[in-house]
C-alpha cells in the first residue's frame, strides 16, 4: 500500500528539487503502483523510536519538521506543476501528499482517509494547513476528527480533488494533463502557482504587489514574448518553458 518509508520520501523531495532545477522538466506527476497510491507513514520504521518515557523534548517535533512537513513543502515549492493521479486508498500523510499537489486526478476505486485520530494522534504532514484551505474549516474538522474513508466521488464534490475517472482511465488521463502542461508557458505556471499559494496568506495589498512582480519577471522570459507573437500573428503559440 505504498507506505512511506524514509528511503522513499528522501528520493521524492529529491526528485522534485530536480524537477525545479531541470528546464527540461515541464510537469511531475506523483502516482503510485499497486492497489494503494500510499497508505501513510510506514509505522513499523518507528517501531525502532524511543518509547515516550526516553524522548528528549524536541524530538518529535523535529522529527515532524524534516520529516512529513518536508515532503510536503517540497510538493508546494515545486517550481513545476504537480499533478496527482491517485489510484488506490491515499491516507494520512498518503492523503496530504497528494492535496499539496497543484491539481488532483482520482480514480473511482480511490479514497481519502484522515487516520490521525483513529490513532490519537494529531494530524501532521501540513494537514491541517491544507484541509481548511480546500474545503473549510468545518469540513476539514469533520475529516479530521472523525476519520471516515471519504470515496472519491464525495472528495470530489467536496474539492479535494478537481477530476475522478475511471481506474482504468487514469494513466492516460494524468499522462493528457502533463503533457498539456508541458507544452504550455512553464514560468507563467510556476509564478502562477506560486502567487494562488501565497494569496492565501495575503492581504489584499500583499497580493496586489505580489502579482505585478510576477508579471514584471515573466515579460522578461521568451515564452511570454511568443505568447503575445503568436496572438498578434493568429497562429498557435509555442512554449519552450523558458
Amino acid at each position: 500500500m505504498n507506505a512511506v518509508t524514509w528511503e522513499q520520501r528522501e528520493r521524492i523531495i529529491a526528485l522534485l528539487a530536480d524537477a525545479s532545477a531541470d528546464p527540461e522538466v515541464r510537469a511531475v506527476v506523483v502516482t503510485a503502483t499497486g492497489k494503494g497510491f500510499c497508505a501513510g507513514a510506514d509505522l513499523r520504521a518507528r517501531a525502532g523510536a524511543p518509547p515516550p518515557g526516553e524522548r528528549i523534548a524536541g524530538d518529535v517535533a523535529r522529527t515532524i519538521r524534516r520529516g512529513a512537513q518536508r515532503l510536503i513543502a517540497a510538493v508546494l515549492d515545486c517550481e513545476k506543476p504537480v499533478v496527482a493521479a491517485v489510484n488506490g486508498t491515499a491516507a494520512g500523510i498518503g492523503a496530504h501528499l497528494a492535496l499539496a499537489c497543484d491539481l488532483v486526478l482520482a480514480a473511482d476505486t480511490a479514497k481519502f482517509i484522515e487516520v490521525f485520530a483513529r490513532r490519537g494522534l494529531v494530524p501532521d504532514g501540513g494537514g491541517a494547513y491544507l484541509l481548511p484551505r480546500l474545503i473549510g474549516p468545518h469540513r476539514a474538522k469533520e475529516l479530521m476528527f472523525f476519520g471516515d474513508a471519504v470515496p472519491a466521488a464525495d472528495a470530489e464534490r467536496l474539492g479535494l480533488v478537481n477530476r475522478v475517472v475511471p481506474a482504468a482511465d487514469l494513466p492516460e488521463t494524468a499522462r493528457a494533463w502533463a503533457e498539456r502542461l508541458a507544452q504550455g508557458p512553464t514560468r507563467a505556471l510556476t509564478l502562477t502557482k506560486q502567487l494562488v499559494n501565497a494569496s492565501l496568506e495575503s492581504d489584499r495589498t500583499t497580493a496586489f504587489a505580489a502579482e505585478a512582480a510576477a508579471q514584471e519577471i515573466n515579460m522578461t522570459t521568451r515564452d511570454a514574448n511568443e505568447g503575445v507573437a503568436s496572438f498578434l500573428e493568429r497562429r498557435a503559440p509555442q512554449y519552450e518553458g523558458r
